[in-house]
């Protein structure tokens, strides 16, 4: 029977987000946060381990993604001095707008959790960590049906950094800050993380506005010559 790679991405991100709520709330203090985000980057490495299709994956599917996480830390720790502007969302949509949902997943949850060995690690990082890798399968679901030009780069990646990296990573501070759980309480701490949420979500779209589409592009011609992954939008589907 085929498996769904995308469904089973889906559900490994869904019980990621579940299990860092739950550890937050109960185990944080006892549990350390490097142990949740070793959890995390297990979970969602098992269809890498067992395969979708029951097929090996190849040493240089592996080495793409690699590069392309390394990439996106890189461009995170460029602008470590610049509040907000962060590259990394922008490697991440880019990488799976090419790559698609899964593998997309892949990238963000190790980038956030390998840059933030540069910037810090944190109660926050698991949060990080679904977060991006959500961003990139949304990024990789959409990318499937919508041509990745620029202004749909420019436009998708800020709606779906804004609203999906925001909601999650400031659900983080919705448990450590907020003690009387209410409606008011709980919209006060999202409304406070607009402003960062919106630069970010900023930047993103900057970058992808800038060298969206020819990395998108570059990823597929180094796809289609070397044979990499063979299930990866093809470049007449991205409208090269």
């Amino acid at each position: 029977m085929r498996i769904n790679g995308k469904a089973v991405s889906l559900s490994l991100l869904i019980i990621s987000a579940v299990l860092t709520v739950f550890w937050l709330v109960l185990f944080s203090d006892s549990v350390s946060y490097y142990i949740m985000a070793a959890l995390i980057i297990v979970i969602l490495l098992l269809p890498v381990f067992i395969g979708f299709e029951k097929s090996a994956r190849s040493a240089r599917e592996m080495a793409l993604l690699a590069v392309i996480t390394a990439l996106a830390v890189a461009s995170r720790a460029v602008f470590y001095l610049v509040p907000q502007f962060k590259p990394i969302a922008a490697v991440v949509i880019a990488g799976a707008a090419c790559l698609g949902a899964s593998r997309g997943c892949l990238i963000g949850a190790f980038s956030a959790f390998i840059s933030n060995f540069l910037f810090a690690q944190g109660l926050w990082t698991p949060f990080q960590m679904v977060a991006l890798g959500l961003v990139g399968f949304a990024a990789g679901i959409i990318f499937e049906k919508v041509k990745p030009k620029r202004i749909n780069l420019t436009v998708i990646g800020f709606i779906i950094t804004f609203v999906i990296y925001g909601l999650i990573v400031d659900l983080s501070s919705v448990f450590l800050m907020v003690t009387d759980f209410s409606v008011s309480s709980v919209l006060a701490i999202y409304a406070s993380g607009v402003p960062f949420n919106a630069a970010f979500a900023g930047a993103t779209a900057l970058i992808l506005f800038l060298a969206g589409e020819p990395f998108v592009k570059k990823l597929n011609r180094i796809n289609k010559k070397y044979g990499i992954i063979n299930d990866s939008v093809s470049e007449e589907e991205n409208g090269k």
